[in-house]
């Protein structure tokens, strides 16, 4: 979740939480699932693909409005996933954050196979995309595209992240694109905000086994690489993978005294604890509370695709706060 709209003119935010051990919350086992362009295809032959597992949990403030991150996978070519994250500050205007986040993915969702006009590029895809959303608001947002030879093709617009992780190293990641602490690179129906040609975009080539993880800044803001691996390492199901991620990314987010990437980079930023505080020692600590969407790619060799051409989901849950698939894509 980003917390601050871009404006021009804004030269300084602010930390807007430190997190306690009292925000336990408890997730509704009922919620909805959205499945679009689900028609049936003629199995893509390929090389490689990826077998895909997904968890979200929202935010324990915005549990029933499902959070404000979405995603889609789709078996497209080798695959493609995307995340989109809704910025939070524009709550504060009396718009719904997640109603930007979730257009930008079912657009994306319809587009993604229209090999005219997409070109199997996630750039053009973001720019197609962005460009067809209508609803007031800003996301930051990445898509990865796995063509059948193994090359990923990478795009990425804001703090959404991702990491290959290959025979337990991760040798390749994703670098965040900010403005100022708190407040990333946005796609937004604001003039002001970032557009496709600001998007990251890199290329990676995969082998079989390797292991992909995205994640809104939920997942990154919460849990070190390190943990990614090792958590990653412990799972060979992929949705198991996801799932406990998502897991100890919520955890961690609500340990007070937890040292995450978030409260590290909020120290290094001039953030802290007042200075009697520190003459006693005390420093800022503490995860995040945000949404926390991950999924989790593993490449695999297939003869063939499964036939679910796609699914777009948004801060959904089926049960126990997760909206979990797992397919051969």
């Amino acid at each position: 979740m980003a917390n601050s709209i871009y404006r021009a003119s804004v030269l300084q935010s602010q930390l807007l939480f430190r997190p306690s051990l009292s925000n336990k919350h408890s997730v509704p086992k009922k919620s909805n699932l959205l499945c679009i362009a689900s028609s049936q295809l003629n199995p893509i032959r390929s090389e490689v693909s990826f077998c895909i597992g997904t968890h979200l949990i929202p935010h324990p403030n915005k549990v029933d409005r499902g959070g404000e991150d979405a995603f889609f996978v789709s078996n497209i070519n080798g695959g493609v996933i995307a995340v989109a994250d809704g910025v939070s500050g524009w709550a504060e205007r009396n718009v719904d954050p997640s109603l930007f986040s979730k257009e930008l993915m079912a657009n994306a969702s319809s587009l993604v196979g229209d090999l005219e006009q997409v070109n199997y590029d996630p750039r053009i895809l973001i720019r197609k995309a962005h460009a067809a959303t209508s609803s007031t608001g800003s996301a930051t947002a990445i898509v990865a595209m796995l063509e059948r030879n193994g090359t990923m093709k990478v795009a990425s617009v804001g703090d959404c992240g991702l990491r290959v992780i290959r025979k337990g190293q991760i040798i390749f990641s994703t670098t965040p694109q900010e403005h100022y602490f708190e407040c990333p690179y946005q796609l937004s129906s604001e003039l002001i905000g970032q557009t496709y040609l600001d998007a990251v975009v890199s290329s990676v080539e995969l082998v079989e086994g390797d292991i992909i993880v995205m994640g809104s800044d939920g997942l990154f803001d919460n849990v070190f690489d390190g943990e990614i691996v090792s958590t990653v390492a412990r799972h060979s199901d992929v949705v198991e993978a996801a799932k406990a991620l998502a897991n100890l990314a919520s955890n961690h987010s609500m340990d007070s005294r937890f040292e995450s990437p978030y409260s590290l980079e909020a120290r290094s930023k001039g953030f802290d604890v007042p200075f009697w505080k520190k003459i006693l020692g005390m420093k800022l600590t503490g995860g995040k509370l945000d949404d926390i969407t991950v999924i989790v790619g593993q490449v695999v060799t297939s003869p063939a695709a499964a036939s679910l051409n796609q699914v777009q989901m948004t801060g959904k849950m089926e049960e126990a706060g997760s909206g979990d698939t797992r397919g051969l894509l």
